[in-house]
């Protein structure tokens, strides 16, 4: 009997979660270069992490189906990726605030 895990980390990509999080990536990195370049401000670097774990998302949910394992190391890397934005803003958050 397969776990839930092992069902939601290497099930079937879903297309339509795959546009979701590339586009969210997308406006949130045009904000992060919007406000750096044009307003002068320093980067907010919790943004950064969100952009890279909603990129990660949405390429692991853009692979084809026979790519289930590629799929699942990429969202295991997103889980990380954003878990240790929990962890770096519970422990220092001034490293994240700037």
């Amino acid at each position: 009997m397969p776990s839930i895990i092992d069902e939601t980390v290497f099930g079937d990509p879903s297309r339509g979660l795959a546009v979701v999080y590339l586009c969210g990536a997308l406006l949130l990195a045009g904000q992060q270069v919007y406000y750096v370049i044009v307003e002068g401000a320093t980067p907010f670097y919790a943004g950064l992490f969100l952009i890279a774990g909603m990129a990660l998302s949405g390429i692991a949910e853009s692979l084809p189906n026979p790519r289930r394992r590629a799929a699942g190391a990429l969202r295991l890397t997103a889980i990380i990726v954003l878990v240790s934005l929990l962890v770096i803003g519970f422990f220092t958050p001034d490293l994240i605030t700037g």
